[in-house]
C-alpha cells in the first residue's frame, strides 16, 4: 500500500485458519488504522480502551458488545465503540474490518 494510491481493503489482507490477522495501515499520534481479518470463532476479549474505537465491517459479520449489549454488525456497517467502555468482537462468519482509532486530543496537541 503506497499513500498515493487507491487499494482494495478486501484484498489487503488474507485469512488465516484459526487466527486473527492485522496490517497496520496508519499509525499516527493522532490515531490509527489497522485492516483485520477473523476466522470465524475467532476475536478480542472483553477490554476498554481509552479512545474512541470505530469499526467498519467490509466482508462477512462480526457479533460486537459493548458493555454488555450485543450487536450484530454486518458487510457495509459500522459502529463506535465509545471510550473506557468495555468491548469485545467475535467472528460469527469470517470477516473483515477496518478499526480507526482516535486519540483524545491532549494539551500538547491544542
Amino acid at each position: 500500500m503506497t499513500k498515493d494510491k487507491a487499494f482494495n481493503i478486501c484484498n489487503s489482507i488474507d485469512y488465516q485458519t484459526g487466527s486473527v490477522v492485522s496490517k497496520t495501515v496508519a499509525d499516527k499520534a493522532i490515531g490509527t488504522v489497522t485492516l483485520f481479518a477473523f476466522d470465524v470463532g475467532q476475536g478480542l476479549s472483553e477490554h476498554t480502551a481509552p479512545f474512541d474505537a470505530i469499526v467498519h465491517i467490509v466482508e462477512g459479520e462480526a457479533d460486537v458488545v459493548i458493555s454488555g449489549e450485543m450487536h450484530k454488525v454486518k458487510k457495509g456497517e459500522m459502529i463506535i465503540m465509545p471510550a473506557n467502555q468495555p468491548h469485545s468482537l467475535k467472528a460469527s462468519e469470517r470477516f473483515k474490518m477496518v478499526l480507526i482509532m482516535i486519540r483524545e486530543k491532549d494539551e500538547k496537541n491544542t
